[in-house]
């Protein structure tokens, strides 16, 4: 049975990390609770057939890759020492908690999983002669195992995992009774519950602007006669730095803070003309995100992108003291795209969001003709 089992898991780790994405996907730093069931294989010195329970979980996303669980569990199992007038029950009690390191952040979300907790196991066995054996033991629990989450939407999922779990127990001798030494047990528990998500961020509505007020002219007075004007010398002409807005695609991986060498020439036009033109003394820029994730998490990310924008045109020879960096993360959307459901969907609807934008914050003015 147990050489199954560890074959079992082997197995099934493998599929898990062939099935596993990119942590990138439906990650929101949430809360959630995880009440279900479960089935325990119990080790052979208990003498114990398989039994039954219940569980209470709650849980945290705390990064792309990590999530804690903590809570209570509850096994129950009939004695099964083979030996004639004995009978009872295995309990056990369980208070833990549990670091998963999950593969992925889309909707199938495998992970193994690793706790530590205090278990009160208490094997009651009694005979018909009137023994009766009630023997408790409090100790340490360790778990490792493999699981998977898979979320149906962003309220609810489901959760199933395999884990072996130690503790120490006062067990049974080979005569069926119960041996007043303790020692180091190892049971099988297979559990299945459903995630309940909460306290994950609202989308951001989009701010609409309101269009600047043109003041209405007064009525012209009527023009006097004026002297013919004097030739005027235009002024040599000043360059304009417009506004550049660049997509995120074209420098980035999706929620990748780190540029790719492939993706830096698209700035190199942008430092030419810095170089070329010095009077654009102070030039700001900007990073935005989508609201994919958690809003602390995009602030970092659209700060890490302006950054390396940054250190990019620095090493192409623009002074660093004319460039000023901003991260604005999810909190200047362009657009919001309510109702949207599907993630691959989403994603793609929210690509105008993701950018980075590149402006001259002295806002030349332009006297006499325009330099091309």
């Amino acid at each position: 049975m147990r050489v199954k089992i560890i074959k079992t898991a082997v197995a099934a780790t493998l599929a898990l990390v062939s099935l596993a994405s990119s942590a990138e996907d439906m990650y929101r730093g949430s809360w959630y609770v995880l009440p279900g069931v479960s089935m325990i294989d119990t080790d052979d010195d208990l003498e114990a057939e398989h039994g039954r329970g219940a569980f209470l979980k709650f849980g945290k996303e705390i990064s792309q890759n990590w999530d804690l669980q903590g809570g209570i569990g509850y096994n129950n199992a009939s004695e099964d020492t083979g030996m004639p007038g004995i009978g009872g029950h295995y309990k056990q009690t369980t208070l833990g908690l549990d670091a998963l390191y999950m593969f992925s952040r889309d909707k199938f979300r495998p992970f193994l999983l690793a706790g530590l907790g205090v278990a009160r196991n208490n094997v009651d066995y009694n005979s018909n002669d009137g023994l009766e054996v009630n023997a408790k033991k409090t100790s340490y629990m360790a778990n490792v195992g493999i699981g998977a989450q898979y979320l149906f939407n962003d309220s609810f999922g489901l959760q199933a995992d395999l884990r072996h779990q130690l503790s120490r127990a006062r067990t049974t001798t080979d005569h069926g009774v119960v041996d007043k030494d303790t020692q180091t047990i190892g049971n099988n528990i297979l559990s299945i519950g459903g995630i309940f998500r909460f306290g994950a961020p609202a989308p951001m509505p989009v701010i609409a602007q309101e269009p600047e007020r043109v003041a209405e002219a007064a009525p012209a007075p009527a023009p006097e006669p004026t002297p013919a004007p004097a030739p005027v010398v235009a002024e040599p002409c000043k360059p304009t730095f417009e506004t550049v807005t660049l997509s995120v695609e074209k420098l980035f991986a999706f929620n990748n803070p780190n540029m790719p060498a492939g993706a830096k020439p698209v700035l190199d036009d942008i430092a030419q003309k810095l170089k070329a033109n010095p009077e654009f003394k102070l030039v700001m820029i900007t990073g935005h995100t989508d609201r994919i994730g958690s809003t602390e998490y995009n602030q970092k990310l659209s700060e890490k992108r302006a950054n390396d924008v940054k250190d990019y045109l620095v090493s192409q020879g623009v002074d660093a003291s004319r460039l000023q960096v901003v991260g604005k993360g999810e909190s200047e959307p362009v657009v919001a795209c309510d109702g949207v459901k599907s993630r691959k969907a989403l994603i793609e609807c929210l690509q105008p969001n993701r950018r980075v934008v590149i402006s001259d914050q002295e806002q030349h003015e332009v006297k006499g003709a325009t330099c091309n």
